[in-house]
């Protein structure tokens, strides 16, 4: 089969492009096409594939890439297939759905989220912009709601990465999918869970957006005095980074080496966002770390809470996304943190492996195939 992947964009390694890796595994041999690919920052995966960028795909318009969303729209114009597919496969949580198809090619997407600058986090996104600019941003998230609306039937079969995702996409496009959990490395597993390490601190993991509210976790980390690191970059951290403590490391991006050494640490993950999914969470839980998180979104697809039995619990979950309810959750885990089993942890993750993705997805296919 001649097979296009259409994904939003390549500049760092989240969740969406970890899905792309997972599915040329399947189709090693497929063209991609997408608005943005950093080759120098991005590493070296999709080194021996053909990548297609979109006229958007310079410089000084990648390292704004989050802030130019208006121009989404033309930059998903630009992409002209360059043959005749026997499959587009979309990535999406962006317009990649949006592309030009030839008549009768079967499109199959799979969506990590509806757009949320328009969707479900629309009023997030206004209220981390300087108040003077927000009915200008309103305005733009609007117009590109209304081109997202345009695409919706652009595509033969929804797969959504969660029950949440599902029924977002419901609705918002009133169309049903078929959920395909996404992948987390399989050799996450190899290696032996630490037992010789001082667990000595908490631990915050990914992209630091106003959707995340890793604001929250220095507002909480300010008051409790605990050592926490927060490990990633993005929008908000030279801000938060000013407003913490002595108490909270800011470490950026590092080395997936550098990364496992804070996990040897970590007493927990805090996790304060709501998700589409959220892989972040089953990674940490790959080393055998529990989770506390907010109570809403994928997390409640990915985390166990039983607080009857919390040999049975792969994490906690707080109901509100204030600074007392998270507090309470902390000193709830840690007067239990004993009874965690790191063992069972580490199962719970397995059970969403690259190699249960691939075989899910092929399923969906092929029975896509034969109706």
């Amino acid at each position: 089969m001649k097979v296009a992947i259409i994904h939003y964009w390549f500049i760092t390694k989240r969740g969406g492009e970890k899905v792309v890796e997972s599915l040329l595994k399947i189709y090693p041999d497929a063209d991609i096409y997408t608005l943005f690919y950093d080759e120098k920052k991005y590493d070296k995966s999709l080194k021996n594939h053909t990548v297609y960028t979109s006229i958007l795909n310079k410089s000084f318009l990648r390292k704004h890439y989050q802030k130019i969303f208006p121009l989404y729209p033309l930059g998903i114009k630009s992409l002209k297939l360059k043959n005749k597919y026997d499959l587009i496969i979309s990535s999406e949580s962006g317009p990649a759905k949006g592309i030009n198809i030839g008549e009768n090619t079967p499109h199959i997407c799979y969506v990590h989220s509806p757009m949320r600058y328009c969707w479900s986090h629309k009023e997030i996104y206004l209220k981390a912009v300087n108040p003077i600019l927000r009915p200008l941003m309103s305005f733009f998230l609007n117009r590109l709601k209304s081109w997202d609306k345009s695409t919706i039937d652009n595509v033969d079969l929804y797969l959504s990465n969660s029950k949440n995702v599902a029924n977002r996409l419901k609705k918002y496009y009133q169309k049903d999918s078929e959920v395909v959990y996404p992948p987390i490395a399989d050799d996450l597993f190899i290696k032996p869970l630490p037992t010789d390490t001082q667990k000595d601190i908490f631990l915050s993991f990914g992209a630091i957006t106003p959707y995340k509210r890793i604001d929250l976790l220095v507002d909480v980390f300010n008051r409790n005095g605990k050592q926490i690191v927060i490990i990633g970059d993005g929008s908000e951290k030279e801000k938060l980074e000013k407003k913490a403590n002595n108490n909270i490391k800011f470490k950026g991006t590092l080395s997936w080496e550098d990364i496992e050494n804070y996990f040897a640490r970590s007493k927990a993950l805090l996790f304060p966002g709501e998700e589409d999914f959220g892989m972040i969470p089953l990674e940490v839980m790959a080393y055998g770390i529990p989770v506390i998180a907010f109570k809403k979104g994928g997390a409640l697809e990915t985390i166990i809470e039983n607080r009857n039995n919390i040999k049975e619990s792969t994490g906690l979950f707080f109901d509100n996304q204030n600074i007392k309810s998270v507090e309470k959750t902390i000193d709830l885990f840690e007067k239990e943190i004993q009874n965690f089993n790191p063992i069972l942890i580490r199962n719970h993750a397995k059970k969403f492996s690259e190699e249960i993705f691939i075989s899910n997805i092929k399923k969906q296919i092929k029975k896509f195939e034969n109706k």
